[in-house]
């Protein structure tokens, strides 16, 4: 009789094509998060934050640099207290996230929540409310890819609006 650890054949490849997906998963993840960081770092840099660009480079923390970027206020004090306050928001509703049944209405929250920063990073890249939709819209159809390809190209210059 044939004993074996599997069952057959077919759950091992299973297994190993889960284990390939989970691998290609992971590297696709760290390339994102060291793209993001590097777009964020140098839109710090050259538009007036260079004192905390290395926020970036940290994770999970690194996403107030984002809020950084996008707060508005009218000197340096209001646009960090906001950038702060829009960071505590997005950390309350990432933990209240894992309540059951408000964890779903928290997490459409923190979707809607991450979607208008993002926009608000596009807008201050072009200056038009119109261009902005659009890239949203362009990043959501290409699942980020639009996002990463335009960062990349803009992180260098300073905003216009």
């Amino acid at each position: 009789m044939y004993d074996s650890y599997y069952y057959d054949d077919f759950d091992a490849a299973l297994g190993g094509i889960f284990i390939i997906i989970m691998l290609i998963g992971l590297m696709l993840s760290i390339v994102s998060y060291v793209i993001s960081s590097l777009i964020y770092y140098k839109a710090s840099k050259i538009n007036g934050f260079s004192d905390l660009a290395y926020i970036a480079w940290i994770p999970i923390i690194n996403v107030y640099s984002l809020f950084l970027l996008t707060a508005k206020g009218e000197d340096n004090a209001t646009v960090r207290g906001a950038a702060k306050k829009n960071a505590l928001i997005y950390v309350g509703l990432i933990l209240v996230s894992f309540i059951p049944l408000i964890g779903i209405i928290a997490s459409l929250g923190l979707l809607g929540f991450t979607l208008y920063f993002t926009y608000r990073l596009f807008y201050r890249w072009t200056g038009e409310t119109g261009k902005a939709i659009l890239y949203i819209i362009l990043s959501f159809i290409t699942f980020g890819l639009f996002y990463y390809i335009y960062g990349l190209m803009k992180m260098n210059k300073p905003f216009v609006a």
